[in-house]
């Protein structure tokens, strides 16, 4: 039998009633208390004329009323639009143009925006504040008003869920339908698979807006374990979060594990109490992984998913192995193992599939694939084809059945009918002991078309010229995989969730050309 969310809430309700849910701020909400807030929500929202799968849309920070908010769509049937707080108004409005909310609640921060965005978009009935107790519609009074109960909606595992709309790192934002199904599915594979236990305390400071900051609140909540939500990363708050809370088990992104190394090497805090820390949004940079492995133990489990595809490869904890042989110790690259449940494939561009160590595109057939592109079945169907979902990233697969991740489609570099995989260039540069990020791009080149360009940032107080690394890099990889050129930056440019944006990056280098890299 599928599961709904709803289903994962009044279970947790049902088992876990009288045990702390959720930490934000300093105030702690059980999961009784939080489920009774989230089906006022839901009334309060039926109340005013709001239906099963109408859109529902949020712009806030991290903060629990945005756990409610997503939780009452859950058992009201409502479709949750999770907006990108960092977002330009501009870009807000055109998103809620193309999935036509009925709801559009928001924190005091974003009030300037979202009476904008309301006035832009003819479908939104009504803006709720989270904070504005004059607003003639406030979140804690509808709140107090509804009815406590479970609303009797009756929510199917096929019913979509959420809209989440991707970085567009590939193109414009794309709205993402994930179905109840799928996202119940993922949250009980990634609980199982990553080793989550009920008496866990988990940090969650990944926005909420970001669909891998809402899969860790759910598969630590389906395991009756406390959060502890955090509104940003900041890492001494962050450090001495874990210090005082005695966390258990974190997710971040790998330049916050970067940052955090930074802080508690410069200043010491007690971060024994963790015992897992899931990372995601991009693969860890093995020497970023060893340096964390070797001041916070080996407690790291990646996750390889994306916004189309919930969960797809875990490389746990067991498998970090700095001294193990030649063979595990390349793992450490790897995104891991497929997730109990799914299949990965490589193929080809015929759609054959590629042999071992074959460089192709990464296929994968889950029950955590998405429904489909919102207002967008043409490019659905060329995603999602035989029940197999084509992600876009190029990789190869080991005999053990272990995922490389070498590159997106669009990111890989073709000089001189060479393939180059920006991963490899990048692994190359970040062991050279002066790089603290890079990122590696196609630049035009007049006689080969395309060349390879390194974009560094280099560690406080460090110095290497471009001639020493390029040179650092061929002792390693092919000569002619090498950087051509290296560029200098005191910072990269990042998207929301850290990846780096390297369609930013590019955009300077590809202006006034016939052809765009993006």
């Amino acid at each position: 039998m599928s599961l709904t969310c709803s289903d994962l809430i009044k279970r947790g309700e049902a088992l876990y009633g009288r045990q702390p849910a959720i930490l934000f701020e300093g105030r702690t909400f059980t999961f009784a208390e939080q489920a009774t807030r989230m089906y006022r929500l839901a009334n309060a929202l039926h109340s005013l004329g709001v239906r099963k799968q109408e859109r529902v849309a949020i712009l806030s920070w991290n903060r629990s009323e945005y756990v409610e908010v997503f939780g009452a769509g859950e058992v009201g049937g409502f479709i949750t639009v999770n907006l990108n707080s960092r977002l330009a108004l501009k870009e807000l409005a055109a998103i809620c143009q193309d999935c036509q909310p009925s709801v559009l609640i928001y924190a005091k921060d974003f009030a300037a925006s979202a009476q904008e965005i309301a006035a832009q978009v003819g479908s939104i009935r009504h803006i709720i504040s989270l904070d504005d107790t004059e607003s003639s519609l406030h979140y804690e009074s509808m709140l107090e008003q509804a009815r406590a109960e479970a609303p009797a909606t009756d929510v199917c595992p096929s019913d979509i869920a959420y809209i989440m709309y991707t970085s567009g790192t590939t193109g414009g934002a794309k709205g993402v339908m994930i179905s109840h199904a799928a996202m119940a599915k993922a949250t009980a594979m990634l609980s199982h698979e990553c080793g989550v236990i009920s008496t866990d305390k988990a940090l969650i400071v990944m926005p909420l807006f970001h669909l891998g900051g809402k899969i860790e609140q759910m598969n630590f909540s389906l395991m009756g374990a406390q959060v502890v939500l955090k509104s940003g990363f900041e890492p001494s708050d962050v450090a001495e979060t874990i210090q005082r809370e005695r966390v258990t088990a974190a997710h971040f992104a790998p330049l916050m594990v970067q940052r955090l190394l930074d802080e508690v090497e410069a200043k010491p805090y007690d971060l024994s109490s963790l015992r897992c820390v899931h990372y995601a949004s991009a693969p860890m940079p093995v020497p970023l992984l060893r340096r964390a492995i070797a001041r916070m133990g080996p407690i790291f489990a990646q996750v390889y998913g994306m916004t189309e595809c919930i969960g797809c490869t875990v490389l746990k904890a067991h498998n970090h192995l700095l001294d193990g042989s030649a063979e595990q110790r390349r793992q450490l690259a790897s995104a891991g193992q497929p997730l109990l449940g799914n299949a990965v494939r490589i193929v080809r561009s015929d759609g054959s599939t590629c042999d071992e160590g074959e460089i192709g595109e990464i296929v994968i057939r889950s029950p955590t694939v998405m429904s489909g592109y919102w207002n967008k079945s043409t490019l659905t169907s060329e995603v999602l084809r035989d029940g197999w979902m084509f992600t876009q990233d190029l990789g190869m697969v080991d005999r053990d059945g272990y995922v490389y991740v070498m590159d997106r489609k669009k990111d890989m570099i073709i000089s001189g009918g060479e393939n180059i995989y920006s991963w490899e260039v990048e692994e190359a540069l970040r062991d050279h002991p002066d790089v603290a990020e890079v990122a590696v791009i196609a630049v035009p080149d007049k006689v080969w078309g395309e060349s390879v360009k390194a974009c560094v940032q280099l560690r406080p107080g460090r110095a290497a010229d471009a001639a020493a690394l390029i040179e650092h890099t061929r002792q390693q990889i092919a000569s002619y995989k090498k950087p051509k050129s290296i560029d200098f930056v005191e910072a990269l440019p990042r998207l929301f969730n850290g990846k780096i944006d390297k369609k930013a990056l590019r955009a300077p280098y590809w202006a006034n050309h016939d052809r765009q890299v993006s």
